[in-house]
């Protein structure tokens, strides 16, 4: 939702390209593969964090699947992201958006995305530097689970991707 609401409302310098990946980890990989032999400058990938009360911003991603293997079979254990992410950091919490620099993005899908977008990235010679961000629930889903998940409203959500996206432009 914070994405399509960006894309309504964003009228800074950027070129965006948006794309959303299945919750499939075979079709996800093939998907970015394709779509990153593009050579954006940088990747911005989105998930939801439900519970979560903050905009977190991951800055390594594993070689691990939930399942304990590897990612990538003799891939690198992990990579950090180059991006600014206290920088960005900084910038919401500036605009009175809650926000952290997070360790890793845990091991499952979420990671999968930040670690192969820097694994193909890295393997084809590619410009393209990522992150992944990952966005709480907006309140209309919280209220779904009863209004006990913490939520964030859908605007205060895409204002913080686009300060990233100008953070990372510097």
């Amino acid at each position: 939702m914070a994405l399509a609401d960006l894309t309504h409302w964003y009228d800074g310098t950027a070129e965006l390209t948006t794309r959303r990946y299945p919750v499939d980890l075979t079709r996800m990989s093939e998907m970015l593969r394709k779509d990153l032999q593009s050579d954006f400058d940088f990747a911005i990938h989105l998930g939801q964090a439900p519970g979560s009360t903050l905009i977190k911003l991951e800055a390594v991603g594993l070689n691990v699947r939930s399942n304990g293997m590897p990612l990538v079979q003799n891939g690198p254990e992990a990579y950090r992201s180059s991006l600014p992410l206290r920088e960005c950091c900084q910038a919401f919490l500036s605009a009175g958006i809650p926000g952290e620099v997070s360790h890793h993005a845990g091991t499952y899908l979420c990671n999968a995305e930040l670690y192969l977008s820097q694994h193909y990235a890295s393997s084809f010679g590619l410009k393209t530097k990522s992150l992944f961000m990952h966005i709480p629930l907006t309140p209309s889903q919280a209220a779904g689970d009863a209004g006990k998940l913490a939520s964030m409203s859908t605007p205060l959500s895409s204002a913080a991707i686009a300060l990233v996206i100008e953070q990372i432009r510097k």
